[in-house]
């Protein structure tokens, strides 16, 4: 790909004190779309369709939560005993999407227990809406320039050029790190797609994991972030980690033989 200079304010609009991200407001475009694609997904799995907006509200919560402490926790933790609001200091930057996707499965899983609806079939709709929501928010990362892999030989790659940029240094080429996982979320979406009416529940929330854990050991060998051991960094440990866990639920769904044929309204 060519050299793409980007010279967009990561600051979309300033409503009074108010500021308007453009990551902000792709999370939002990337809620309302994923939703409008898992949607009729749930309800053809069974889902009541009046119990998907709650479902989704749930999931926004614990996701917000889980996407923050999760990278909290792998930080020094001096600064957050010292200032304990910076914990929810999101503006400050500090997201990390393992802990999203844990902590929107724990809210689902909450959810459907009370709800009475079955949580893999869930779980499997919120599989359906990860990767499309994921794509809109690593496109509020491009206008950020807070997720750039490494420096290039300055032929290709995103060249940040706005003074408000979160990008290390203005006018020096990086690798498209955001664009990779764009790509990489757009092929999980379609194998998701494809096998969304031929799994057994829980399996398609168990590949989803497993997909988009490799697309992030893979990536991670071009995201500019420190080695922690092993030659690897923290989200590729991690990724490992989330690989092992999902071939692990997939043993026992299949062992435990989930229920039969999927139920279809749509």
């Amino acid at each position: 790909m060519p050299l793409v200079h980007i010279g967009l304010d990561p600051v979309l609009v300033h409503l009074g004190p108010v500021a308007v991200h453009w990551y902000g407001l792709m999370y939002l475009v990337g809620i309302a779309v994923g939703t409008w694609v898992a949607g009729p997904y749930a309800v053809a799995r069974g889902i009541d369709r009046g119990k998907i907006d709650g479902a989704v509200a749930r999931g926004f919560v614990g996701g917000l939560v889980g996407v923050r402490l999760y990278y909290v926790v792998q930080q020094p933790l001096g600064p957050y005993l010292a200032e304990p609001w910076r914990v929810v200091a999101v503006w400050e930057g500090g997201m990390a999407f393992f802990g999203a996707i844990l902590g929107v499965a724990l809210a689902l899983a909450l959810y459907a227990r009370r709800e009475g609806i079955e949580v893999w079939r869930l779980v499997d709709a919120g599989a359906v809406f990860a990767p499309v929501g994921q794509a809109f928010g690593r496109l509020g990362n491009v206008v950020n320039g807070d997720v750039v892999g490494y420096p290039t030989d300055g032929t290709w790659g995103f060249v940040y050029t706005n003074p408000d940029t979160f990008a290390p240094q203005r006018g020096v080429a990086y690798q498209p790190a955001p664009l990779y996982e764009i790509l990489a979320d757009a092929v999980i979406f379609a194998v998701l797609w494809r096998l969304r009416f031929r799994l057994r529940p829980g399996m398609l929330f168990a590949l989803y994991l497993a997909l988009y854990a490799a697309s992030q050991f893979v990536v991670f060998f071009w995201r500019d972030n420190e080695v922690v051991g092993l030659g690897l960094k923290q989200a590729q440990l991690t990724a490992l980690v989330v690989l092992g866990l999902s071939g692990a639920l997939a043993l026992w769904l299949g062992r435990r033989g989930a229920a039969g044929p999927v139920t279809t309204t749509a």
